[in-house]
């Protein structure tokens, strides 16, 4: 009887951790995902947002960014206007995601993109504070 117990438990462990690995890489289909060369196209007529703190930010960042962090965008919203395109980075992808997830709730933000693979594989121009 103990190892159906035991089984079970392994089993919703093995669910949950699915599940939590699931909402961290799936990209929504009203987020764009664009390669290093199409972010360069797009990113200079629209609002460049870069999610990461301060510190990552102060770091280096993507020449004409703005650093509005994921853990401040909901505070923040009334800095982006939702009529324009947004462009949103992180280091590697996974909280520019979540951001989108609140601008498109929050923001009814349309016009969302996000840069493959994040700032951490950036080849173009940066700026350090």
């Amino acid at each position: 009887m103990n190892y159906l117990l035991d089984y079970f438990w392994i089993v919703l462990l093995v669910v949950l951790i699915g599940f939590i690995l699931f909402r961290r890489f799936y990209t929504p289909k009203y987020l764009k995902t664009l390669s290093q060369e199409d972010f360069k196209q797009g990113y200079r007529k629209a609002q460049l947002i870069d999610v990461r703190e301060p510190r990552e930010y102060n770091g280096g960042h993507i020449l004409g960014a703005r650093n509005i962090p994921l853990s401040q965008l909901s505070q923040r919203l009334n800095e982006l206007s939702p009529d324009r395109a947004i462009y949103l980075y992180c280091q590697s992808g996974a909280r520019s995601r979540q951001a989108a997830k609140v601008l498109k709730k929050k923001h009814k933000a349309t016009d969302l993109y996000h840069l493959d693979k994040g700032f951490k594989k950036w080849d173009g121009k940066i700026k350090k504070k």
